[in-house]
């Protein structure tokens, strides 16, 4: 499986950013993560194979939304009111993930090859 992530760019505070990671593996949960050189790789998002549960971590509920298109084996990260500190690579995997695991890195089994997301103020 090979992910390509995509849809990261240069843009201002308050802006939006859509991210696309293709093609997703059937069957599988989907996660978004970031890191930035001063930080370990953080959870951000993901969506189980069915798209009906999805987890976010605090910081970005209601900011960020995940969604998946099964048809086009296509995971996306809409973005709104980004801040300054999101910026970050941001990668999308793939994993056949538990419950109890979905935050964390290393259930995950397959990574996209990052895309980059720098939010100015």
């Amino acid at each position: 499986v090979q992910l390509q992530a995509s849809g990261g760019g240069l843009v201002q505070a308050g802006d939006s950013l859509r991210l696309s990671c293709a093609p997703t593996p059937n069957g599988y949960s989907m996660g978004w993560f970031r890191q930035t050189p001063e930080k370990e790789r953080e959870f951000v998002a993901a969506i189980r194979w069915n798209g009906g549960i999805t987890y976010y971590a605090d910081s970005m509920k209601g900011r960020f939304t995940i969604s998946r298109d099964n048809a086009k084996n296509t995971v996306y990260l809409q973005m709104n009111r980004l801040k300054p500190e999101d910026t970050a690579v941001y990668y999308c995997a793939a994993g056949r993930v538990i419950v109890s695991s979905v935050r964390s890195s290393n259930a995950y089994n397959y990574w996209g090859q990052g895309t980059q997301v720098t939010v100015s103020s």
